[in-house]
């Protein structure tokens, strides 16, 4: 199956880096190349690193790259420091982080990210390390109620994963599918009407699999350090658990003075260390909506540095 991938928030996203031509750029989410293209080809001597953790995804990124001064490396976005080091590059101009999952992901019955298509229970996008029928079949009630609750906010968290527990006593649940009945068997009719009843469960399942939200806490520290002063960080968010998190660390990088109210002077000389880039995010206008519903969610937030 190629690689397909419609890029969320293209133009925005591009405009919010502000481009410079002998720049040096990172694109933490290569996927099917997409803004990594739309970056490399504004560039004459600059550079562009597109980093992915999915093998599928460097394939694609290198070939639909070449041509352009970039490079493509094989690791988590919250590598990229040890990634800059490796090449020898010490400060960036722009950071882009998209955070949603790729059209090919998802669509690719065989890797089984959706609901949708019947396949192994594996949700991985790197194709490696512990899968989604690992957790579902090993983790206890508690657990599991965690995982649904915290990553996908679903209200019948401890039935579902009660459930579960219960029928992998009589055989494992290895299947998209599987997991998927499990899930509506816990719903009432009238509340399956809101939606796939999975979705939320497959969303919570697919973020503690790729641990996503430590990957994204993990990295903000060091993508914004890695900035040269006028850089800029650009990230998309897709659902309201990783939008909160960016949201109060750019608060953190543009606030200044600590000290209580109180206090006649500033002692503790701390200063804004960055500015936002809009003062509210960025979401898909309606004609972007027309073509591409997966836009719906997403949230653009962007920010300078400025110290």
């Amino acid at each position: 199956m190629e690689f397909k991938h419609i890029s969320v928030l293209l133009y925005e996203t591009i405009d919010s880096l502000n481009i410079k031509s002998d720049g040096i750029y990172i694109d933490g989410t290569a996927g099917g190349a997409g803004h990594s293209s739309e970056i490399a080809r504004r560039l004459t001597t600059g550079r562009l690193i597109a980093l992915d953790q999915d093998p599928d995804a460097v394939k694609t990124a290198a070939e639909r790259l070449k041509g352009y001064n970039a490079t493509v490396v094989q690791c988590n976005f919250s590598e990229m420091k040890q990634a800059t080091k490796d090449l020898g590059i010490d400060g960036v101009d722009g950071i882009l982080l998209d955070l949603g999952v790729s059209s090919y992901q998802l669509d690719n019955g065989e890797r089984g990210f959706s609901y949708k298509y019947d396949a192994p229970l594996d949700m991985r996008m790197s194709q490696s390390g512990t899968t989604a029928a690992d957790l579902v079949n090993s983790l206890s009630v508690d657990e599991l109620t965690k995982i649904f609750r915290d990553y996908g906010e679903e209200k019948f968290a401890y039935k579902i994963a009660n459930r579960i527990v219960s029928e992998r006593q009589n055989k494992k649940i290895e299947t998209t599918i599987e997991l998927a009945d499990i899930i509506a068997s816990c719903y009432p009719a009238a509340a399956r009407r809101d939606g796939n009843p999975a979705r939320k469960c497959f969303q919570a399942i697919r973020i503690a699999v790729n641990d996503e939200l430590g990957h994204l806490e993990r990295v903000l520290d060091d993508a914004f350090e890695l900035l040269n002063e006028g850089g800029v960080l650009s990230i998309i968010t897709f659902h309201s658990l990783e939008d909160r998190i960016v949201k109060q660390k750019f608060k953190e990088y543009c606030t200044g003075c600590t000290c209580p109210p109180d206090f006649p002077v500033c002692v503790c000389g701390k200063k804004p260390r960055g500015k936002l880039v809009f003062r509210k995010p960025v979401t898909a206008k309606e004609e972007e909506l027309a073509v591409n519903q997966r836009s719906r969610s997403a949230k653009l937030r962007a920010i300078e540095k400025i110290l």
